[in-house]
């Protein structure tokens, strides 16, 4: 039977690469560069279901030892096995998590930021300055005026 900590080591290895994955996703957002956010994000998504993968793994190993299904087991196993050095690396694993948690709440929230300017920015663009109603882009990307037609009848 395969013991859960073979996957931590992996685990591990993903979760370091994706934080530094998120950290140049911070740089680019930071940057508004659309290009790079495009490849960074395909290289997370892979990385992202690589670590699953290896979580339904080690799972699956902890069912088999007659532990839950689930990372909250890990503790029994680890107290069950006394083994030091395994402990200390899933306490990095949890810590990276953490890390990885908190630079994806920091990098949803730069996105929002740069909806909002997208927001604003197209909302300006709908209806310049000064003008109430005038100038806003219709369907058809023109102009439309919503103002009434003021026809003078000539009698």
């Amino acid at each position: 039977m395969a013991s859960p900590i073979h996957t931590v080591r992996d685990e591990f290895s993903l979760i370091n690469t994706l934080i530094e994955l998120m950290k140049q996703e911070q740089r680019l957002l930071v940057a508004a560069d659309t290009d790079g956010l495009t490849a960074v994000t395909a290289q997370k998504s892979q990385l992202v279901a690589q670590m699953a993968g290896l979580s339904k793994t080690r799972h699956e190993q902890l069912a088999q030892a007659g532990f839950a299904a689930e990372d909250a087991s890990m503790s029994g196993w680890l107290e069950q096995h006394g083994d030091q050095d395994a402990a200390s690396l899933w306490q990095d694993l949890l810590a990276a998590t953490r890390q990885a948690k908190e630079l994806n709440r920091v990098n949803g929230m730069l996105i929002s930021k740069q909806l909002n300017n997208t927001h604003t920015l197209l909302n300006a663009m709908r209806a310049p300055a000064g003008a109430a109603d005038a100038g806003v882009y219709g369907p058809t990307g023109q102009t439309s005026n919503s103002q009434p037609s003021r026809r003078f009848v000539v009698g």
